[in-house]
């Protein structure tokens, strides 16, 4: 973990997946990744950096090594340093070209930071080995975060407050489209994260609970009942599999995006061209992204009722 950390503090992925820490390295590979060390490749994708973060803030609480500690430290730098000016955080850093450069919810990249930095302000645990400075720096990076989060709720077009886009314009706010797969839309997978992470907050004021509760009711509004997805064997198909959309009257679903004012639900092949039934975009999308899951679920039947009720003690 130590030898993957880039100079800047940040950590890659191993060719767009997580880093495989308990893979054993040849003496050849550790010198590749080594003479890698002043790559800008950092990213926030999939849980890295911050996984790393965590882990190494562990690693010093139980075995008091101090290069940990270090290690630790010039990542929590890295994240502060990444912050951009709308208060939120790119997909990469410092490479900020193309869609790396949105505020990125997607995967939940930016609530991975916002969760982890919260945890440090607070000083708990493990995270009582950062000082009280970096700890004062993490909880102002908080709040512009919270502010970010605040500003791009969309508002449709009829006045609605609803919920966030995977990503967003670091400029405009608005939502703004990824890979060819991924289009400007509402979010029924990462707003569920976002939402979580603002009801952690002790004390919200009116525009959080605002917030919370738009978001949980547009969520609710866009609920699919009565199917469920199922994955079949297909061998008429490229992949050999399908999923496919079969009546349930116990399941509900949502789609992973939403189209922007009219909320139908949307799926968007590598062709970038819009369709409004899952069969219509190639069976390798189908098979190989989500867009189809039960992510608010528990929010909406657990999380959100004791929520107001806590609110409300």
């Amino acid at each position: 973990m130590l030898l993957y950390q880039r100079d800047n503090g940040g950590w890659p992925q191993d060719h767009g997946d997580a880093i495989d820490y308990s893979a054993e390295l040849s003496e050849e590979e550790r010198a590749a990744i080594a003479q890698d060390k002043s790559r800008e490749d950092a990213t926030l994708d999939d849980h890295s950096t911050t996984r790393e973060i965590d882990y190494l803030l562990e690693a010093f609480a139980e075995t008091g090594k101090s290069a940990y500690r270090k290690a630790a430290i010039r990542g929590l730098e890295f994240l502060l340093t990444a912050q951009n000016a709308a208060g939120g955080w790119p997909q990469k850093y410092p490479d900020t070209s193309g869609y790396h450069g949105h505020i990125t919810y997607n995967d939940n990249a930016m609530i991975d930071v916002m969760n982890l930095l919260f945890q440090v302000a607070g000083g708990e645990g493990k995270y009582g080995s950062v000082d009280q400075d970096l700890r004062a720096r993490a909880a102002g990076a908080v709040q512009r975060g919270i502010a970010c989060i605040l500003n791009t709720q969309v508002v449709a077009r009829n006045g609605q407050l609803t919920v966030w886009g995977a990503q967003h314009d670091r400029h405009t706010l608005a939502p703004a489209a990824a890979r060819k797969f991924e289009p400007a839309t509402l979010s029924g997978s990462e707003s569920v994260g976002i939402v979580r992470f603002l009801m952690r907050l002790e004390n919200p004021d009116e525009s959080i609970k605002r917030s919370i509760r738009a978001a949980v009711h547009f969520l609710d509004s866009v609920r699919i009942d009565g199917y469920r997805m199922d994955r079949i064997d297909d061998p008429s198909q490229p992949t050999g599999r399908d999923r496919i959309i079969v009546p349930d009257s116990s399941k509900t679903l949502w789609a992973r995006f939403y189209e922007l004012d009219t909320f139908r639900p949307v799926f968007t092949g590598r062709d970038a061209v819009v369709h409004y039934r899952l069969e219509d975009i190639e069976n390798e999308r189908r098979m190989g992204y989500g867009f189809y899951g039960s992510w608010p679920r528990d929010l909406i039947r657990k999380d959100y009722p004791a929520w107001e009720a806590l609110i409300k003690d």
